[in-house]
């Protein structure tokens, strides 16, 4: 520890002799400094042991030394040394009095003392608690190197606990809780989520201070990682700051859980090349040989129901997102999960089915869905970066193929609705009629249908109108002809005009079918 005024007062070579404020002397002293200034005050920096001759002070003066102590203690000096027996025979009883009133330790300093003899103590005390520390520093750095090298990093967040007599806890890239150490200090630890996420936001590499006297403990954040985007971060919480040794084991901490994560991405990237091949060898119709190339790397994700989501977005950190939600919800519920980049604006997930991943991905959607719901316009910008999703129906291996069909064809929709995510399950259960707000199919009815818009323009009859009636009947005659409120035979004619017209015959299901669908589309563009 570094030196105190009690161990000044207890250095046998120093003679020292406390005449005020015994009870302060455990304030510790962080340098010397000889001043015969009136005012020393401008030349403090606080926790100073300032030492006098009283050339320049009336130091019988009451109200003087009443002002000068005052001045000292508002600086933060910590001691007061008089030399006696150069401009004083004692220490005049004034200062004394007001020392012991203010509580400023006053060391009587005999005139065999010279003050460098203090000077050099404190500074041989200060350098030795350097020392100390970094000693210690290097002793904890070798203890959390063998620790991170031998259990990973739950054993390097038991060791940096013990070493700072605190707790500490790491944190993944989504600002969930991967590990802490000790176990009680998990909800502690819980509670600090969105604090991570603000330090995530900031340029790495960051961090900050959280808590305080008034809490039950300090702790200190640090995002750990190389890259642009951190990869983890790092919380240690603590009762008092940390001292130079902790400082030293919470960096060397920092430097260990940064190359594990590092190591971490090289090896991610290994596996996402892996994943990659399976996902082609699955959608190539060969599940045996993707069983066999991705070993136990993905568990028993390939013999279980799965669903495969299929992302785009021109804008790569939308994608680094979603795949960072699916990733993380996995990873904290003990499921595997095959992510792979397909090129820059899209990415392939191979997920559980009912699975946490899923569920994650569905939140996500959902959020970004009200994003924009509450933007201004309260509708998409139609940039190209939004991100769309399809997901695919619960598939196996050997549907994998079909499964990403599915997801081709659900995300196809989810950019033509201006949905974040469509599900191809709640295609099969909707309507075709939403399909048909296309521009092509719009185009095309309105080119179908405008020779007889143009006929009855001219007054000349309402084609549109009782083909959509007969259509709507089925072709019955005299149900139609009811509907449109003439007789039947009318009726009859205006169909041949309308086959006459579109030189095609109603008598064809396929003409029917066409027909109907672009009547729909124009309804539904009107």
């Amino acid at each position: 520890m570094p030196p105190t005024l009690a161990s000044l007062v207890h250095h046998s070579a120093l003679k020292l002799t406390v005449r005020a404020s015994e009870d302060h002397l455990d304030v510790p002293v962080r340098w010397v400094h000889a001043s015969e200034l009136a005012d020393p005050v401008p030349y403090m920096e606080g926790g100073e042991l300032l030492l006098i001759t009283a050339l320049k002070l009336d130091a019988e003066d009451a109200k003087a030394m009443r002002r000068y102590v005052k001045r000292l203690v508002g600086a933060g000096v910590v001691g007061l040394g008089f030399a006696v027996g150069v401009n004083y025979d004692e220490i005049p009883e004034a200062l004394v009095a007001t020392a012991q009133e203010e509580g400023l330790p006053l060391l009587e300093v005999p005139r065999r003392t010279p003050f460098i003899a203090i000077s050099k103590a404190v500074s041989a005390a200060i350098a030795a608690d350097q020392y100390r520390s970094v000693t210690a520093g290097f002793a904890a750095q070798r203890e959390l190197t063998r620790q991170a090298l031998t259990d990973g990093p739950e054993g390097l967040l038991t060791a940096l606990a013990a070493q700072v007599d605190g707790w500490a806890a790491l944190y993944d890239a989504s600002g969930a809780v991967v590990a802490t150490a000790p176990e009680w200090a998990g909800r502690r630890a819980a509670r600090l989520t969105a604090d991570v996420e603000r330090l995530r936001d900031r340029p790495a590499p960051a961090s900050s201070v959280v808590g305080g006297p008034d809490n039950e403990d300090r702790v200190e954040l640090h995002t750990l990682g190389t890259g642009r985007r951190p990869r983890a971060a790092l919380a240690v919480g603590t009762a008092a700051a940390l001292g130079t040794a902790e400082r030293y084991a919470v960096h060397s901490a920092i430097a260990l859980l940064t190359l594990t994560t590092e190591r971490s991405r090289s090896l991610q990237a290994a596996q996402e090349r892996i994943g990659a091949a399976v996902l082609r060898m699955l959608l190539a119709g060969q599940p045996d040989h993707a069983r066999a190339v991705a070993g136990d790397l993905f568990g028993g994700l390939l013999d279980a129901p799965f669903r495969i989501v299929v992302g785009e977005s021109a804008d790569g950190a939308a994608l680094d997102a979603l795949a960072e939600v699916v990733e993380s919800a996995a990873a904290r519920s003990g499921e595997a999960v095959l992510v792979v980049p397909e090129g820059p604006e899209r990415l392939v997930v191979l997920a559980v089915d009912d699975g946490a991943a899923v569920e994650a991905c569905g939140e996500h959607a959902a959020t970004l869905e009200a994003e924009r719901a509450t933007s201004a316009t309260g509708e998409r910008t139609g940039d190209e970066d939004d991100l769309v999703v399809g997901l695919s129906a619960p598939a196996g291996p050997i549907a994998a193929a079909a499964a990403y069909k599915q997801a081709e064809q659900a995300l196809s929709v989810a950019r033509r609705r201006g949905r974040v995510l469509v599900e191809h399950e709640q295609l099969a259960a909707g309507s075709v009629l939403p399909l048909l707000a296309d521009d092509a199919v719009r185009a095309f009815a309105d080119g179908l249908l405008r020779p007889l818009s143009e006929h009855d323009a001219t007054g000349r009859g309402d084609l549109v109108a009782s083909l959509r009636a007969w259509l709507s009947r089925h072709g019955q005659w005299d149900a139609a002809a009811a509907d449109l409120g003439v007789h039947r035979h009318t009726l009859r004619y205006r169909m041949r005009r309308v086959e006459e017209i579109l030189g095609r015959s109603l008598d064809d299901p396929d003409v029917r079918m066409e027909l109907w669908l672009a009547l729909k589309a124009t309804a539904a563009a009107e």
